[in-house]
């Protein structure tokens, strides 16, 4: 079974090609090591809500845009395992994937207010299914 991780972030919108550049750059690093798939999404039809929304999780401010990614992975160990090298880059930057050094790709974003979680897939439909 796929598992999942995705992610919620306040971008300011004046920066929109500078997190496509980012997301181009760094998400390549998930692809070898061995996600399915990654998607960026820039926030279009982003409501807000009386109790909470995706503005509010990520404290958007009014020049920000929401953007919601995710990343496929084939299965929760591939992730651990993709995750636990991204770790050990944490401790010897030297040995990172250049595309993960925040000099050479910084992030054009608050990254204390992106918030993200890792996701079990329990229902999935694709192709010709119907609900």
């Amino acid at each position: 079974m796929s598992y999942i991780d995705g992610f919620v972030i306040a971008v300011p919108t004046a920066n929109k090609q500078k997190f496509i550049d980012h997301a181009k750059m760094g998400d390549g690093v998930f692809m070898d090591l061995g996600a399915i798939r990654v998607v960026e999404c820039w926030g279009d039809d982003v409501p807000a809500g009386k109790v909470t929304d995706f503005r509010k999780a990520v404290q958007a401010n009014d020049d920000e845009t929401v953007v919601f990614s995710w990343i496929e992975w084939p299965d929760k160990e591939t992730r651990d395992a993709a995750f636990a090298k991204m770790s050990e880059w944490m401790k010897n930057p030297e040995k990172a994937d250049p595309r993960m050094n925040p000099e050479l790709n910084p992030m054009p974003f608050d990254g204390k207010r992106l918030i993200f979680g890792g996701f079990m897939p329990l229902v999935e439909l694709s192709g010709n299914n119907t609900a």
